[in-house]
């Protein structure tokens, strides 16, 4: 007996299956092999065809099936996350108007401010635990002012994940967790927001039937059946964002537990039991994955658009193209601090943990007589640490305490550097584990079945690699390196808003 795990990221789409029973991984595959385009048309927009995240999947279905040879009647479950904050628009025959404008994307940002000025900061937290922000709602604000003839055509607006299952079952349908996360769910009503749709004028019509994130949300179609190779009827049982996913892949359910992730983009996650927000939206509060009525569970999300983005264009455009495990190599041979070298990692858009800044990337401190490419490389590794820190100690003042962080060894988790520096500057012990989002989701499948009884039986099988606790003999030189990257983002931030002012 199978589960199915779809992970629709910005980067790659990847499938895996996962033996239900034994909780390990049989096969696995992703598409494309190089980062999937990202569409920018003007500064600060982003944007991808949600028809290729489909063509991916196919691609990576096709080679997990053949890897496996599993019969696909003993496929019983299938779940997805996906790229949060994106939005894709159908009409009544479920063609897809444009393309997503998905999560970096940073033109919606003053939409977000003008309906959090006219519906006020005191409702907008209280009710929606955020400001609307650069989110989903805000995009969809800024199609309707920009597009209004398209807009006019609209029969539902989705998030990517859902627009995958769409695909796969002919319906639409989101969760609690899914409007949350575009901003559009009112946490003391336990419903749409009346706020939010008349401040932007929608009709609650487009958006889509609301089911439970752990049910059966629609089944594979004959038509799909016989394309993927899928057994016609197979339930679609689970959907999440990959943040909120990433959290269940590592068992992080309940208050006081944290996950944090480093992709294109970087993410720490602490899961809370009180309805509570940071009062300038710099850290964002959503439903997670099992909050309902009756159980308050409040993932508080820490989101830095340039993370592993940066990492890749060092790579590309200053270290010669060399592997990323050359890169983390070459980092580690420079000394803590990269001897005066500083990075700003903020140069993939507007970021929330600035108050939607956007003030790009920043490279300081480089002497061209002392420097090299392996100062460069570790600056880079540092200062997206130093980000973590800097939103994490904003995390600390609503509530989340992050004494152990759980992450997947993926990514920029694979870098000694990255996570000892983590380690010490954060003071948190950093546990690795061997999962990733597509597995996760398969398991959350199997939750959504029944399968699994609980969250206990579905994660018995998750296993740790290694733990890393911080250098005593290094947390002087971190910190230090630390208060330099603040003072020079503080100058910066100053900097934008002289200009701003006029003065």
């Amino acid at each position: 007996m199978y589960l199915l795990g779809i992970d629709i990221g910005s980067s790659s789409v990847k499938v895996a299956l996962v033996d239900a029973q034994k909780g390990n991984c049989v096969a696995s595959a992703f598409y494309p092999k190089q980062e999937a385009e990202i569409i920018s048309i003007q500064q600060g927009w982003a944007e991808q065809e949600p028809e290729s995240w489909w063509k991916y999947l196919k691609q990576s279905l096709a080679k997990v099936i053949s890897i496996s040879k599993v019969d696909k009647s003993t496929i019983k479950a299938i779940g997805i996350s996906y790229q949060m904050h994106g939005l894709v628009l159908v009409d009544k025959n479920h063609e897809v108007l444009r393309p997503s404008i998905i999560w970096c994307d940073s033109r919606a940002v003053s939409y977000g401010q003008k309906a959090f000025n006219q519906i006020g900061e005191e409702i907008c937290l209280s009710h929606l635990l955020n400001s609307p922000g650069n989110f989903t709602a805000a995009k969809l604000a800024w199609v309707k002012e920009n597009e209004p003839q398209l807009f006019e055509k609209i029969y539902k607006i989705m998030l990517p994940g859902e627009y995958i299952a769409m695909k796969l079952t002919d319906e639409i349908c989101t969760t609690p967790s899914g409007i949350s996360e575009g901003i559009a769910w009112d946490f003391k009503q336990n419903s749409i927001s009346t706020h939010i749709l008349n401040a932007f004028g929608f009709d609650e019509a487009i958006y889509p039937t609301i089911k439970p994130t752990f049910s059966i949300q629609g089944t594979v179609t004959s038509k799909v059946a016989n394309e993927l190779g899928l057994e016609e009827g197979t339930p679609v049982s689970y959907r999440a964002g990959d943040q909120p996913n990433n959290a269940l892949s590592l068992n992080v359910f309940h208050p006081g537990e944290v996950a944090a992730t480093a992709g294109t983009s970087g993410v720490v996650y602490g899961v809370s039991d009180k309805i509570q927000y940071d009062i300038k939206s710099r850290v964002n509060s959503f439903a997670h994955v099992n909050h309902s009525e009756n159980l308050t569970r409040i993932g508080v999300m820490l989101c830095i658009n340039g993370t592993g983005i940066l990492n890749s264009w060092m790579r590309k455009n200053v270290l010669g193209g060399l592997s990323y495990n050359e890169i983390n190599a070459l980092a580690a041979s420079a000394p803590i601090g990269s001897e005066g070298v500083s990075i700003l990692p903020f140069g993939n858009g507007a970021e929330r943990v600035l108050e939607n800044k956007e003030i790009g990337c920043t490279i300081s401190g480089v002497n061209f007589n002392t420097h090299t490419q392996a100062h460069l490389a570790r600056a880079a590794q540092e200062g997206i640490v130093f980000t973590f820190k800097y939103g994490m100690d904003i995390m600390q003042q609503v509530g989340i305490q992050t004494n152990v962080i759980r992450a997947g060894k993926a990514n920029m988790f694979l870098s000694p550097v990255f996570v000892q520096a983590l380690a010490n500057v954060s003071g948190a012990t950093i546990e690795l584990y061997e999962t990733d989002g597509s597995v996760g989701a398969a398991k959350g499948a199997g939750l959504g079945v029944g399968i699994y009884k609980n969250e206990k039986e579905a994660f018995a099988s998750l296993q740790k690699l290694e733990t890393f606790v911080p250098n005593q003999n290094e947390i002087a030189s971190t910190k230090e390196a630390y208060e330099k990257w603040q003072s020079l983002l503080i100058n910066q931030i100053n900097n934008q808003r002289s200009l701003t002012s006029g003065k």
